[in-house]
């Protein structure tokens, strides 16, 4: 049964935690589904904990004449939180997120400039640094550099954000129109890459190839592949920050 509310964004300080505890539930839930996806070192209750912050702003900022269910708008903000916490848990150092922005802002400069993806080189030369240094800067920030699309974990897996987007039970109306506009952009930021970031992307994320396969299918070594798929991941970045900057909560 669908709670009741007000078509009012301010609530009572009764009506507002009668929604929180009727939506505790739709909390529990959403952690527990992204949970089960996660390492074990990730508790369950921290998300959970995440995920309240979420409904809690989702109830703040509701506005029913926007003719969408306040259970709907707090999926988005519930999960949108958690994804959020999940990324505050790889420990990435301080520096090693400024370098990798230094990168993004570079990129941008210089294909502002160009009108065109920019070599590494031309990166190299607007960071003022030596191509191999930068070379050393994309190994040095690799894991920060799939902060928006993976993240890296304590234990070297892997975990892709888009999985967790929209699940294939939950392909809501909104979810679907949300996921396929980010699709379409993503197509479009990966066509614009060169043709060898390009390769890579699609052997690491479509093929699910590693990167020392993906190095003998391109006869490079495995961390020449790593330098790549960094500067590749830090050139989607820039390009969908630049073009979705309000768009879904990675």
């Amino acid at each position: 049964m669908q709670p009741a509310y007000s078509n009012e964004l301010q609530h009572t300080p009764e009506e507002r935690e009668r929604l929180i505890l009727e939506h505790m539930q739709q909390v529990r839930w959403i952690a527990a589904n992204i949970h089960e996806k996660l390492p074990v070192t990730v508790l369950q209750e921290d998300l959970v904990s995440a995920g309240i912050i979420g409904l809690i702003a989702a109830i703040d900022n509701f506005d029913r004449s926007r003719n969408i269910s306040l259970r709907t708008y707090a999926e988005y903000r519930i999960r949108g939180a958690i994804l959020d916490s999940i990324r505050g848990l790889d420990g990435i150092p301080s520096h090693q997120r400024k370098r990798a922005k230094e990168v993004q802002s570079a990129m941008e400069s210089v294909e502002q400039r160009l009108g065109r993806a920019p070599a590494e080189e031309e990166i190299a030369q607007e960071l003022g640094v030596k191509l191999e240094e930068y070379r050393e800067t994309l190994l040095d920030v690799r894991a920060v550099s799939l902060g928006a699309l993976d993240t890296v974990t304590s234990d070297g897996s892997g975990v892709s954000l888009l999985r967790y987007l929209a699940d294939r039970d939950e392909l809501t109306p909104g979810w679907i129109v949300e996921r396929e506009a980010l699709e379409q952009l993503l197509a479009h930021g990966i066509a614009a890459m060169p043709k060898q970031e390009r390769t890579v992307i699609s052997l690491y994320f479509k093929e699910e190839l590693t990167l020392a396969e993906i190095g003998r299918v391109l006869d490079l070594h495995s961390s020449r592949v790593s330098q790549l798929k960094s500067q590749a991941i830090l050139r989607l970045r820039t390009f969908m920050q630049k073009r979705w900057p309000g768009g879904p909560k990675w």
